[in-house]
């Protein structure tokens, strides 16, 4: 504490109460504190759905709360704790460990004796948790200790363990409509006891249009974006704070882009990503790429994909679509991003709208089965080098035909193991290239083969 901080009795002074008011941030202010307040989820707690049955009950069961940022989740286990008067126990996965686990779960085992309430264990982002953490609460859940909710932006079947997931109820959170983030601001901006009513703020209908834009569905972003805007405002003569886009546009600095690059959404996007070239819509496969390339993703991840969709779904119908894939990464590589950013652009144009073919992948798709599946028969003789005289003198090399002897310089022989001769691997489409490399096979599989 320093001289700036006491009264001019030497005294530390005492906040007031609309002084510590204001020094909780406006999203947590505007919190909901009633069904009514909730903005949002009507199909998890419109009138008559099962959860808020569930809830008004008093009946609850342990849930993860899955949903993107800003869409409820710890309001809604809040809210929950209040409607059913248990105890509210929040922990937070990035700070918590396993002794407060421990901490909370004694609290909680005394209360339900001594007074008989029972405790909502909260912890929220439990997808941080380790699977050792998690593993210590199964035991309180299962015997009725706690009830636990967990809240998580990540799908839970792949970052919450097994047992304890399967003694949850998922229930799965949407990201709030354009009118919600509206609604949302609307009464921030009205509320005189815990918004900014008491402020006197106009907001610009363009500053509003880009605030809910631009916060993607997130509440939490939207009233921070406001409090900002509204703050950075000075009022006019007659106290009136206009909220401009300008004004907006500087407390926002940038999107809240919802992407994680080491959850789902990683995995979803380069799926839209692959499945938006393979059915030949470039917009779509651009559009797709920008949300990975903007949000911060490896673009190095997005070039060995593009790799990937050159031979599987172009391959021989447009060879060039894997050097011209390849040549994207090698631009990552020299130029790095994110003046590369038009090379990936231009690298998913050219698959986007070339020719397709998935006969590369059905070829090697039906060798790994054979590999698998069939005797692994030796290399047929006159295949082999014999460059020793003992090879020479076992047959190696013996009746080999030489392909540049014969007119075409191509001629039949046998190039498979015996037990697969006759096999087809490859079947050439017939768009693109691919289109010429199908006469051609035909042309010579035509051919009769007088050297046998």
């Amino acid at each position: 504490m320093t001289l700036f901080d006491l009264d001019n009795h030497g005294k530390k002074p005492k906040a007031t109460a609309p002084q510590r008011a204001e020094a909780v941030p406006l999203a947590a202010r505007m919190r909901p504190r009633s069904f009514d307040e909730f903005i949002g989820q009507e199909h998890l707690l419109g009138v008559g759905r099962a959860l808020r049955r569930l809830i008004e009950a008093d009946q609850l069961p342990s849930m993860v709360l899955w949903g993107p940022p800003g869409s409820g989740k710890t309001t809604l286990a809040n809210l929950i704790a209040a409607v059913t008067r248990s105890h509210f126990s929040p922990l937070s996965a990035v700070s918590a460990g396993v002794a407060d686990l421990r901490r909370v779960v004694d609290e909680a085992r005394e209360r339900l004796a001594a007074v008989g309430q029972r405790t909502i264990l909260f912890i929220d982002e439990i997808h941080r948790f380790s699977k050792s953490q998690q593993d210590a609460i199964l035991p309180y859940v299962e015997n009725g200790t706690v009830i636990f909710i967990g809240a998580t932006t990540e799908n839970p079947s792949f970052e919450v363990i097994a047992p304890l997931l399967s003694r949850c109820r998922v229930f799965t959170l949407r990201a709030l409509t354009d009118d919600d983030i509206r609604l949302i601001i609307d009464r921030a901006l009205a509320d005189k006891e815990r918004g900014l009513g008491s402020l006197d703020v106009k907001l610009d209908k363009e500053a509003l249009e880009h605030l809910v834009r631009m916060s993607n569905g997130d509440a939490r972003t939207a009233l921070n974006g406001i409090e900002i805007a509204v703050h950075a405002t000075p009022p006019d003569n007659e106290g009136r704070r206009t909220v401009t886009l300008a004004t907006v546009e500087d407390a926002l600095q940038h999107r809240a882009l919802q992407y994680d690059r080491a959850g789902e959404q990683h995995y979803d996007i380069i799926s839209a990503l692959h499945k938006s070239l393979r059915d030949s819509d470039p917009d779509a496969a651009l559009y797709w790429m920008g949300r990975m390339l903007e949000a911060g993703e490896d673009p190095l991840f997005i070039a060995r994909r593009l790799v990937r969709a050159a031979s599987e779904d172009i391959g021989m119908a447009d060879p060039q679509a894997l050097v011209v894939a390849m040549a994207a990464q090698q631009a990552v590589q020299f130029v790095g991003m994110p003046e590369a950013n038009l090379a990936m652009a231009e690298a998913v144009v050219y698959l986007a709208t070339a020719p397709k073919s998935n006969s590369i992948y059905a070829a090697y798709s039906s060798v790994q089965k054979d590999v698998q599946e069939t005797r692994n028969d030796p290399v047929p003789l006159h295949l082999r080098n014999a460059v020793t005289p003992l090879m020479k003198g076992l047959g190696y090399g013996k009746g080999y035909k030489y392909a540049h002897d014969y007119p075409g310089h191509f001629v039949r022989q046998q190039h498979l193991p015996d037990n697969l001769q006759g096999r087809r691997y490859y079947q050439p489409g017939e768009k693109g290239f691919e289109a010429e490399v199908r006469k051609r096979l035909a042309q010579w599989y035509a051919k009769d083969d007088t050297q046998k």
